[in-house]
C-alpha cells in the first residue's frame, strides 16, 4: 500500500516540537506496518527534508505567528478574512491548488491520504477528495481555539481566536465525515469530535524516541520545564504554573524553564530562571530532580509527558497533562491543586525516585503499532480497488 501523507510541514530530522516528534512517530508506524509512505508538504527555511527520497517539498515557509512581521500578521488576518479560510490555514496559501495537484501527481500512482491535522487539508480542502483517507487528530483544534479565546486578554483576538473556533469546528467535522478511519492522540478526543465508535477511530499511543541513560543523574537544579511557550495552549498552563504553583515554593527551589518564551513572562520568585534554547533537551530535563508536567488548556496529547515517562523521570502533573495516557509510572504525582502540585515537586526533589522507563515505552509502541493496523485494515478494501 502506498499513502501520501500530507501535512503542513514536512520532517527535517530536528524534532524540535512536539508536532514534528508525533509525525514521526506515526510516520515510522506507518512503515513497520509494511506502508510505503510520501510526504507532501512545507519545510521550514534552512532546512531540508530528513528522507528527500519519499518526500515532496512544496516550498519553504515559515508559519510562526511570533516570527512574523505586524505587517505579516495583518496581511495573514485580512487573507483570512477575505478566503473565508482559517488563520492557520491561510498561511500556507503560497501556492496555488493546481502546484500542488501537479505535486500530488508526481507522487505516482497511491492508494489514499493520511491527512494530517486540519492546517494543510483546510488549506488545499478540494483536492484530497479523489481517493480514501485517513484524518490524524492531532487535537480538537476548535476546542484549543475556543480555549485560546476565553483566555485572550484583548477583545480583538478573543473575536480572532472565536472565528478560529466557529471555522476549525466545521473543518474538523467535515474531515472527520470523510474520512474512512480517524486517528487520535488522546481517548476523550474521539467522543470531542464525534467519532467515539471503534468503526470510526483508535486512538494512537505515541513515543519520542527519548531512550533513559544508564549512567547516574547529575542534578543541577530543583525542577525543570522545556517547551514552545509561544503555542497558546503551553502558556496557558506556564501562565498557571508561575502564577499559581511558584508561590507556594520555598524561596530557594531552583525552576528552570527552556525554551521559546513570549513577551511579558516573568516570576518574581528567586529560584525561577528563564534559559532560552539549550542544546540537548534530554540533558537539561534529566538534570533536574523533578519534571513538572503543567498542561491545563489543549487537547490531544503531551509529549512532554511520554518523554518523561520513557526517561523515567519524576513527575508531578495536572490531570490535562495525561491525556492520551494509558499508564502511568509509580513516580508520577497527580493533582490540579496549586498548593498540593508545590508540596508534591518539593517532595520529589528531597527524595529523587527514577524508574525504569523502557516498559512504558514497549508498552506504548505494541499500542501504536495495533492502532495503526486496525486503520489500515478499514482503509484496505476501498484501496484495493485503486492502482498499487
Amino acid at each position: 500500500m502506498h499513502l501520501l501523507f500530507a501535512t503542513s510541514i514536512v520532517p527535517d530530522g530536528d524534532l524540535a516540537s512536539g508536532y514534528e516528534i508525533a509525525n514521526a512517530a506515526i510516520i515510522a508506524a506507518l512503515r513497520r506496518a509494511g506502508v510505503r509512505v510520501t510526504v507532501i508538504g512545507f519545510i521550514w527555511p534552512g532546512k531540508a527534508a530528513a528522507d528527500p527520497e519519499h518526500t515532496i517539498v512544496l516550498g519553504a515557509i515559515d508559519v510562526r505567528t511570533e516570527n512574523a512581521s505586524s505587517l505579516q500578521r495583518l496581511a495573514w488576518v485580512a487573507k483570512a478574512m477575505l478566503s473565508g479560510l482559517t488563520f492557520a490555514s491561510v498561511k500556507l496559501r503560497v501556492v496555488s491548488d493546481s502546484a500542488v495537484l501537479a505535486a500530488v501527481q508526481r507522487a505516482g500512482p497511491f492508494d489514499g491520504y493520511v491527512l494530517n491535522s486540519v492546517q494543510f487539508a483546510g488549506a488545499f480542502n478540494k483536492l484530497f477528495g479523489d481517493r480514501p483517507s485517513i484524518f490524524v487528530a492531532h487535537n480538537v483544534e476548535h476546542r484549543s481555539a475556543q480555549e485560546n479565546a476565553d483566555a485572550a486578554a484583548g477583545i480583538f483576538q478573543r473575536l480572532l481566536f472565536r472565528r478560529e473556533a466557529r471555522l476549525l469546528k466545521t473543518m474538523e467535522e467535515w474531515l472527520c465525515s470523510r474520512a474512512r478511519f480517524v486517528f487520535t492522540l488522546a481517548e476523550e478526543d474521539r467522543a470531542a469530535l464525534g467519532v467515539a465508535s471503534d468503526d470510526r477511530s483508535a486512538v494512537l499511543p505515541l513515543v519520542t524516541g527519548a531512550v533513559a541513560r544508564k549512567a547516574a543523574r547529575v542534578i543541577d537544579c530543583d525542577a525543570a520545564l522545556i517547551g514552545t511557550w509561544t503555542w497558546q495552549p503551553n502558556r496557558i498552563g506556564l501562565d498557571w504554573f508561575l502564577e499559581k504553583v511558584v508561590p507556594h515554593l520555598r524561596p530557594d527551589f531552583r525552576i528552570r524553564i527552556a525554551g521559546r518564551m513570549p513577551s511579558g513572562v516573568t516570576s518574581s520568585h528567586p529560584g525561577v530562571t528563564f534559559v532560552g534554547r539549550v542544546p540537548d533537551a534530554q540533558a537539561f530535563v534529566r538534570g533536574a530532580a523533578v519534571i513538572p508536567l503543567i498542561s491545563t488548556a489543549g487537547s490531544g496529547v503531551q509529549l512532554k509527558t511520554i518523554e518523561t515517562f520513557e526517561l523515567g523521570l519524576p513527575s508531578v502533573a495536572t490531570s490535562r497533562s495525561l491525556r492520551g495516557i494509558g499508564h502511568r509510572p509509580s513516580n508520577c504525582v497527580v493533582t490540579d491543586d496549586p498548593v498540593a502540585f508545590a508540596a508534591a515537586l518539593e517532595a520529589a526533589a528531597d527524595t529523587i525516585n527514577d524508574v525504569d522507563g523502557s516498559a512504558f515505552r514497549s508498552q506504548q509502541l505494541s499500542a501504536l503499532d495495533g492502532a495503526i493496523r486496525l486503520g489500515l485494515e478499514k482503509l484496505a478494501p476501498v484501496s484495493q480497488a485503486v492502482p498499487a
